[in-house]
């Protein structure tokens, strides 16, 4: 089974998202998609680095490829997408808009933000050139078995979620910028100061999601660390890792060990919990009625 990287969610300093991609290059993963998914605003501060970061990564072996928005709303935003196919690098689209600035014939990647529910839609996606798809992380295991066999048929890798804050929605409107007390025009790039999201908790103080700009993730992070043979066992091609800002190159190699056969689930459940500075896991969209549950050890 092969380690995707996915596209960083979060807003980094231009250093520390060039670092990211140093680094992934003698990381054991075989893919890595980079570029902006969340918001645009964000992109003008390591624009400049993506084709290095680009270059090194081919360089060390791996497969690329640069995402596109998540929600498109403006024009530059549809340059912008536009401009992608140019770039000489595979696309992964987050936005079925995206397909009308693929040329024809082009092949593409389809990410977890595009809602492949089932064999048809699978289906029609490869019928317009999608070599590869990542599984939304909402879907349960019955479903990706479904899935997975039709992507064997059909010729095309699937991937699963495997580890990070899970994607539940994108918005029109920022929230961090609301928070305080700005508008989205003039967020004055207020979610910088949470490099993974900010946390959000009930009234009663329970924890419950977590908010990066106009983007609302999980507050927990999903971990397939128990159903890594389950998973290879259907048909699964890759489990895709979302950067974070703690351990994330370990937590890498943490995932390829356990692959490998070198760790067990509670070991790597344990190592994931320690370089991530105490992040809580879970895998209830899989296996549960919740999708904050965790059938592994407690975190």
């Amino acid at each position: 089974m092969e380690l995707t990287v996915g596209p960083n969610q979060f807003f980094w300093k231009a250093e520390d998202w060039s670092t990211l991609y140093d680094d992934l290059a003698q990381a054991p993963v075989n893919r890595v998609v980079l570029g902006e998914l969340v918001c645009s605003k964000r992109l003008p501060f390591y624009q400049d680095a993506i084709l290095p970061a680009v270059e090194t990564l081919v360089n060390a072996g791996k497969e690329v490829a640069l995402t596109s928005l998540a929600l498109v709303t403006l024009k530059r935003e549809s340059k912008m997408t536009h401009d992608l196919a140019e770039a000489g690098v595979e696309v992964e689209i987050n936005d079925l808009t995206v397909l009308a600035h693929l040329p024809k014939g082009m092949s593409f990647s389809v990410g977890p933000l595009v809602n492949v529910y089932n064999e048809g839609t699978l289906r029609w996606l490869v019928s317009r050139g999608a070599t590869r798809i990542c599984l939304p992380p909402e879907l349960p295991l019955a479903s990706v078995e479904t899935l997975a066999k039709a992507g064997q048929e059909a010729g095309v890798a699937i991937e699963v979620w495997g580890h990070g804050r899970i994607p539940l929605a994108i918005s029109g409107r920022c929230y961090h910028a609301r928070l305080h007390g700005r508008i989205k025009d003039n967020c004055q790039f207020a979610c910088e100061d949470d490099p993974d999201g900010l946390e959000v908790a009930t009234s009663d103080g329970e924890p419950f999601l977590s908010m990066n700009g106009v983007q609302t993730l999980s507050d927990s992070c999903a971990s397939m660390a128990y159903h890594i043979d389950a998973l290879s066992q259907a048909g699964v091609s890759a489990l895709r890792l979302s950067p974070q800002s703690k351990g994330f190159v370990q937590t890498c190699a943490l995932y390829r060990q356990a692959i490998e056969g070198e760790i067990d689930a509670d070991h790597l459940s344990d190592e994931l919990v320690s370089v991530s500075g105490g992040m809580r896991l879970s895998d209830g969209l899989l296996t549960g009625a919740r999708g904050a549950d965790w059938s592994g050890k407690a975190a």
